[in-house]
């Protein structure tokens, strides 16, 4: 399954979260914080690639919380080969 947000539409923590759980189909009892998905990530059992459009607008936005998000991705991907996960930037 490939899905994408666009983090262009994204102005707050609850709206990533808002994303991402749609995205992923993450279950009701999500968390809505980063330990959480964390832990709904490791859960992923079909191949899934999620695709960030327009990442530095989201950066720019929220800041450490994006550059944590990141993070969380990244070890996700390293700890599940079901996950995979690729940034885009704006076209020029």
């Amino acid at each position: 399954m490939k899905t994408v947000i666009d983090c262009t539409q994204i102005q707050t923590r609850a709206q990533l979260h808002d994303a991402l759980q749609n995205a992923l189909s993450l279950p009701d009892w999500y968390g809505r914080n980063l330990d959480a998905l964390a832990d709904c990530l490791g859960d992923i059992r079909g191949d899934t690639q999620l695709v960030l459009q327009h990442f530095g607008v989201l950066k720019d936005r929220l800041g450490f919380y994006a550059h944590t998000l990141e993070i969380v991705l990244r070890r996700a991907c390293e700890d599940n080969d079901h996950l995979t996960v690729t940034y885009t930037e704006l076209d020029t």
